[in-house]
């Protein structure tokens, strides 16, 4: 929303500079993104009459101009195509200094003396591109400063209006808010009734009275279509940033910018019959003023007539019924549409305009009759005509609700740590157009019309806090009663768990929920996602049922950037459609390519590989205390490659995946691999042993290796698991530290080097007790697994 702040100081004017209203503005929630003047700086234009218009002698393109400047009479030699006796043009006198710094000085021009300079709006530093010279009105004061004619020491206040203030998107409506901040009467145009000379009327149906309820609408006969719009208009307009177009839609465009009403003007030769809001029907079509041909659905209200679809309601009037230069009669229109009937109506036929915009906010339902006596007014004035009655079509049943909210005055001092007068209360509502009552402990307080954002108590002390000012409000250290968030000893916050990742070289990513369901199918082609009803586009068009599509994206937005190391993780929502509902469960996921270590003269170029990204797990469940109760078992996974795909489970119950990335997806998405993935549900995780601290030995540990063969499909997770339940309470470590395949050892087998580490807390083991608990590891595995000892 930009606007004039000469037009603004024509309803209000404080004392306050520019600065100074824009940082009220600001500070009462109506942010200011930009304050510009309206042109750049000039001196010495003044306005001009072209008396006479010559060939150059020497120039095809120039012509040689008399030009009376007021107090004198200038011969200048212009280029302008549309130069012509009897135009008022800005001139620039010799001493004028133009945008730039352009100094205007005596000039020959091809051999004919110039005496000053023709000059259009670009010239003046008003618009960045003209086609000829600014054209002024016939009336225009010859001699004139042009800046003092054209009101040009002024600027534009651009303002970032919330969606729940579309009160605001109006002059009346910012007059109305700084008038409340400065205390000050606002004072408006008048808009008095205008008479009807004739009797012609259009009758009005409302055939969807939930989406319209108040509907106005006049005849205006013998109107001047081909009139020229007043400079004044064309201005404010400019200003406003509309661009005129015909005095007219220049009017109804004038009112919308002034009072916040989105009006329309029909040609009335051009309707059939009276006029009808209603729905409209599957598939009709209807040409819009922008020359584009919409295929209408049945949600979409319409403004019709008794044969077709006119405009599209409170979005986009219609090419079949616009007033053009050879209208005579038109038709008036000014309604209220709800704006829940509105809203996304103009997106989803990829449309967007001035008159969207502020219904899907909210109009006041209450100015469609004032808003109709303004504009006819205006035609009047500019265009001539003869009126007719209006026409008010209103379902009151359908009008929005304005209850009254109850304000409690205990509430305020709760909320903004600070006590109100009551009097000072009351002056607040009731320039804000609230309607007050004082009950017992408050008030009974009533919006009004137009503001749509106002409907619970919290909603009356936020403006509360708005007028008295933000800056006025004590400056105090907060006081409250603080409690320590109790930290679990069995499961660390996901804080430290994203830190260990970070440690171990990962980055954190935070990608969409929304994803393209082409790719989402390639990692989980057994679940079909909730598909959105309203995407962004069709590339997020569904929910994410894993995290591995946004990180592989992520993973080839990188590697197409020349980074052929990557470490991504990321945690957040699944969402996956389950006989009851929607499943939303908390994920951690990863992505990782590349090489181990970072490229350094003395690391290795070894790549990263399945056993790298399963100790990242194993160091992540260690952290939790969760070692004995999580494992990794060989299985499937189709976005997985079927030899290097582990499914991590605990006590028999899914956790979640890890492996390499399938051959085929990562010639299909053009990665570079390998490419491996995990991803953990974080709600499953379970919790680990409270930590137990336990004195430390003082006698000696004693280790045994032992090697076995065993058939090279089993799993070595389940050798190490046995010998623990074998070795013993004094066991200290287990581990796997050597793996041979080859000579000596049978085909389809393979030696699996064990190393045992016993420690007694009280004594030095003797070796019968240690060769005992060897025997008895040897023997579990010989019984369960069928290994034999190598020699």
């Amino acid at each position: 929303m930009q606007f004039s702040e000469k037009w603004l100081r024509e309803w209000i004017n404080p004392a306050l500079d520019t600065e100074a209203l824009g940082h009220q503005l600001t500070m009462a929630g109506l942010e200011v993104d930009a304050i510009a003047p309206v042109a750049a700086a000039f001196t010495g234009v003044v306005v001009g009459e072209v008396l006479e218009v010559a060939p150059h002698p020497d120039a095809d393109k120039l012509r040689v101009t008399r030009v009376n400047a007021g107090s004198e009479t200038l011969q200048i030699v212009c280029g302008a195509a549309n130069v012509r006796a009897g135009l008022r043009v800005p001139v620039a006198t010799i001493g004028a200094v133009l945008p730039g710094d352009f100094r205007i000085k005596p000039a020959r021009l091809r051999g004919v003396e110039s005496a000053g300079m023709l000059c259009s709006a670009a010239e003046l530093g008003m618009v960045d591109k003209a086609d000829g010279l600014m054209e002024l009105p016939a009336d225009a004061p010859v001699g004139a400063s042009i800046r003092d004619y054209l009101q040009l020491d002024d600027s534009v206040i651009e303002l970032g209006i919330t969606p729940n203030r579309g009160d605001c998107l109006s002059l009346r409506g910012l007059a109305r808010e700084a008038g409340v901040l400065s205390r000050l009467p606002v004072q408006g145009p008048a808009i008095p009734a205008v008479a009807p000379v004739h009797q012609d009327s259009l009758t009005v149906t409302l055939k969807a009275p939930v989406a319209c309820p108040v509907y106005a609408g006049r005849v205006i006969r013998n109107v001047n279509a081909k009139a020229e719009t007043p400079l004044w208009m064309a201005e404010k307009l400019r200003r406003g940033g509309v661009r005129p177009i015909s005095p007219v839609v220049d009017v109804t465009n004038y009112v919308l910018l002034e009072l916040g009403q989105p009006m329309h003007a029909f040609d009335l030769a051009r309707l059939s019959g009276g006029i009808v809001v209603r729905l409209a029907e599957e598939g009709e079509l209807l040409e819009l003023l922008d020359g584009q041909t919409v295929k209408l659905r049945a949600d979409t209200l319409v403004i019709a007539d008794a044969d077709k679809a006119l405009a599209m309601a409170g979005i986009m009037g219609g090419q079949g019924s616009s007033v053009g230069d050879d209208t005579c009669d038109i038709f008036l229109e000014s309604a209220f549409f709800a704006p829940l009937s509105l809203a996304s109506r103009a997106r989803s036929y990829g449309l967007h305009t001035d008159s969207s915009h502020r219904f899907e906010r909210g109009v006041d339902f209450a100015g469609q009759a004032e808003a109709l006596e303004r504009a006819t007014a205006l035609v009047l004035d500019i265009c001539g005509g003869e009126p007719g009655p209006v026409t008010l079509a209103v379902s009151r049943a359908h009008l929005p609700d304005r209850a009254p909210i109850t304000l409690r005055e205990a509430r305020i001092a709760q909320v903004l740590g600070i006590t109100l007068p009551a009097s000072e209360i009351e002056d607040i509502l009731g320039r804000l157009g609230l309607a007050v009552a004082a009950v017992e402990g408050g008030w009974r307080v009533t919006p009004p019309s137009w503001r749509f954002d106002i409907s619970i108590e919290v909603d009356l002390i936020e403006e509360l806090a708005r007028i008295h000012g933000y800056d006025n409000f004590p400056k105090r250290v907060p006081q409250a009663a603080l409690r320590l968030t109790p930290q679990s000893e069995t499961r660390p916050a996901e804080a430290r768990i994203k830190r260990l990742l970070v440690d171990q070289g990962y980055q954190e990513a935070i990608t969409m929920s929304f994803v393209e369901p082409g790719l989402l199918a390639r990692f989980d082609p057994e679940t079909t996602p909730l598909a959105l009803a309203n995407p962004i586009s069709a590339d997020l068009s569904v929910m994410r049922t894993t995290l591995w599509a946004g990180l592989v994206k992520a993973l080839q937005y990188n590697q197409n950037r020349q980074q052929a190391r990557v470490r991504l993780f990321e945690t957040g929502l699944r969402f996956v459609p389950g006989p009851e509902g929607l499943v939303q469960e908390r994920m951690l996921a990863g992505v990782a390519c590349g090489s181990l270590l970072p490229e350094l003269w003395a690391n290795s170029k070894k790549p990263i590989d399945f056993f790298d990204i399963k100790g990242n797990i194993e160091s992540l469940i260690a952290l939790v205390n969760a070692s004995a109760r999580v494992g990794f078992k060989a299985a499937q996974h189709p976005a997985l490659h079927p030899g290097q795909t582990a499914e991590i489970v605990t006590e028999e119950r899914h956790l979640g995946w890890m492996g390499r990335l399938h051959p085929r997806l990562e010639s299909e998405l053009g990665l570079s691999g390998p490419v491996y993935l995990f991803e953990i549900s974080l709600e499953r995780l379970p919790g680990g042993c409270l930590p137990l601290a336990r004195e430390l030995s003082r006698f000696p540990e004693v280790r045994r290796d032992i090697a076995v063969l065993a058939d090279r499909a089993l799993p070595a997770a389940g050798l190490l698991a046995a010998a623990r339940e074998a070795a013993g309470v004094e066991l200290r470590d287990c581990r796997l530290f050597d793996v041979y395949e080859g000579q000596g050892v049978a085909e389809g087998r393979r030696s699996l080097a064990i190393g045992l580490a016993w420690q007694h807390p009280e004594r030095t083991l003797q070796e019968e007790e240690v060769q005992a608990r060897v025997d008895a590891v040897l023997e579990l595995l010989k019984a369960r697994y069928g290994v034999t000892l190598r020699d």
